[in-house]
């Protein structure tokens, strides 16, 4: 079930824009829109332990539990659904990567890549990765503190900041470098990293995610203690925006709007002892989960929506400009069978 502020259907019209949104514990793939009529309008599609979202609005890339998916719009401009989406996700490609706990996903090339591709984070090798057509992936760059590439998840590297086709900053809970060790920092061991020099650009950050670099700035979410913030790269200091109620994780941006994701903390050592916790507690309030619309002139929240019951959990959110409504092919059944398109014929 969904709650939403009673402008949010207004403010997705003014923005002219939809939402995508990922969900790791609900294993969903859910789009948020408008339906004709002016109201709002979930779709989903199930992903086990979905988690890492890009798109540039056509295409759309989406992380499983073992599996990174492709999904390709087949619908021509002007062109709608029976419901009225104007985007409609095809799955065209499923890489296997085997359970590497893939997080933050973007598109563009580094060292070791021949031409443009998706760029991961590979968390439980604690680097970044592109796909590769014989193996699980290719290993790209990891932290100058990691001393091996194993599978050992040792410092959770989680986020990654694009600038332009060029991967541009990373977040990490720790500097760990032994097998788990991040989770004896999550207070206060969390790190932003230049991926360039890989110099830690800020540190002292409770469970850091989702940095973002939006004209000229980087957006990072402060998660374990609930703070939208922007990080000064050239000393280090994170400046608080605006207070979210929940583990915030998930940030995209339109406009002056950032669109934050919240979760409500599981209840295991992970998120137990969190500076949130006592934040919340001072405000009177209680996680939740679900989004935020943030001004982020302000720092005021704008709007908000609430998942209750099934959804407790957010990975990633991502904006999709000029698409009303969009919706995506499940991997069963009679729609896939019949999801045909062809490519142009080749010319003589």
């Amino acid at each position: 079930m969904m709650l939403a502020s009673p402008g949010l259907a207004a403010w997705l019209a003014e923005a002219r824009c939809s939402l995508a949104l990922t969900t790791y514990q609900a294993g969903r793939l859910v789009f948020l829109g408008l339906k004709s009529d002016g109201g709002l309008r979930g779709h989903e599609r199930l992903i086990e332990q979905c988690q890492g979202l890009w798109t540039d609005g056509d295409t759309l890339l989406a992380s499983g539990k073992s599996i990174l998916w492709r999904f390709v719009n087949d619908l021509p401009p002007g062109v709608g659904t029976v419901q009225g989406a104007e985007r409609r996700f095809v799955p065209r490609e499923a890489r296997v990567t085997g359970r590497i706990d893939m997080h933050d996903i973007g598109m563009g090339v580094m060292d070791g890549m021949a031409s443009p591709g998706p760029i991961f984070v590979n968390t439980l090798y604690s680097c970044l990765a592109t796909i590769s057509d014989t193996a699980s992936f290719r290993p790209l760059w990891r932290p100058p503190f990691i001393s091996a590439l194993m599978p050992e998840d040792r410092c959770h590297l989680n986020g990654l900041a694009m600038d332009g086709e060029r991967p541009a900053f990373v977040t990490a809970i720790s500097r760990s470098d032994v097998a788990d060790g991040w989770r004896e920092r999550r207070t206060d061991g969390g790190v932003v990293l230049d991926v360039a020099s890989g110099e830690v650009v800020a540190s002292g950050l409770s469970m850091p995610h989702s940095p973002r670099l939006r004209d000229g700035r980087l957006w990072v979410l402060n998660s374990g203690r609930g703070e939208l913030g922007v990080v000064d790269p050239a000393d280090g200091r994170f400046t608080p925006v605006c207070f979210c109620p929940g583990y915030a994780r998930g940030l995209s941006f339109i406009g002056r709007w950032a669109v934050v994701g919240l979760s409500r903390p599981r209840g295991n050592h992970t998120f137990e002892g969190l500076p949130l916790d006592a934040l919340l507690t001072g405000k009177d309030a209680a996680p939740r989960c679900g989004l935020l619309v943030v001004d982020t002139e302000t720092g005021q929240v704008a709007e908000w929506l609430r998942f209750e019951h099934t959804i407790g959990e957010l990975y990633d959110v991502a904006v999709l400009p000029g698409v009303r409504q969009a919706e995506a092919i499940g991997f069963m059944g009679e729609e896939i069978e019949r999801a045909i398109s062809i490519e142009p014929e080749a010319q003589p």
